[in-house]
């Protein structure tokens, strides 16, 4: 793994162009343009707000449950999206697979890259709504880089491992939606984790983006550092994802070409 990551880092522009590459496509010929990367969390910010504070209520201990579900989407999103473009890249791009030489990973790591870019894009209107409702940023938003490195890790080995095991069971691009569909509701995206049983905490935080989305509100809502017992499990669950994930994938490189 470790020649591998040098590999990389000897072709990083080559990466740097795949991500470009990748955000042009995205919005080539389109009418928005990037204004789709802030469409796309904030509709599903005012569907959830419209459901979950009118038909029903959510606790959300005095927070506005718009910056609630925002801050929880912004995230969300960076995840569904890499995964979703990240994990069918090698199939879609088998020319340059099957005849020029390149560390693999760049491909499905570019569709990373491109999402990150939406992820700062629609974070502008989160800035906004944060000054809109007067929320103070306090000291503890120092622990922000340190969340979003533990995300970005687990995001780069999920997609790594489906993009590799794509490739040898083609049926995996129908189980990706209906994946992120029930990872979605298995995450505290549109409601706290104290509506989880204490008697299930334990096990519900090893779903690593559950410790994520917590710790993100608890720094920028709540204006306090994370809770070690949410952001360790994911941390530890993340760290095992993108050694597998990695792992996984270069094994069995060497055979995308042939089965491609």
């Amino acid at each position: 793994m470790l020649n591998s990551i040098r590999e990389l880092v000897r072709y990083r522009g080559l990466l740097w162009m795949w991500v470009l590459r990748e955000i042009k496509i995205r919005y080539k010929q389109s009418f928005l343009g990037a204004a789709w990367a802030v469409l796309q969390p904030l509709a599903l910010m005012i569907i959830f707000s419209i459901v979950f504070t009118r038909l029903t209520q959510v606790p959300t201990t005095g927070i506005p449950y718009p910056l609630f579900s925002y801050v929880a989407v912004l995230p969300w999103t960076f995840l569904a999206t890499s995964i979703s473009f990240g994990v069918p890249s090698l199939i879609n791009n088998l020319n340059l697979v099957t005849k020029i030489y390149f560390p693999r990973e760049i491909l499905p790591l570019g569709a990373i890259g491109a999402s990150f870019f939406d992820y700062l894009i629609a974070s502008s209107i989160f800035v906004l709504m944060l000054l809109f409702y007067r929320v103070q940023i306090t000291s503890a938003i120092l622990w922000l880089p340190v969340v979003l490195i533990i995300q970005i890790i687990l995001i780069i080995g999920v997609t790594l491992l489906g993009s590799a095991i794509i490739i040898h069971y083609r049926d995996l691009r129908f189980i990706v939606p209906l994946g992120l569909q029930i990872w979605l509701y298995a995450s505290p995206v549109i409601y706290p984790i104290s509506l989880v049983p204490e008697e299930w905490r334990l096990l519900y935080r090893l779903n690593p983006m559950a410790g994520v989305i917590s710790s993100y509100r608890q720094i920028i809502l709540h204006g306090e550092p994370p809770l070690f017992e949410s952001l360790m499990p994911s941390m530890i669950v993340g760290i095992i994802i993108f050694i597998s994930g990695y792992f996984i994938f270069e094994k069995l490189e060497t055979s995308f070409a042939d089965l491609i």
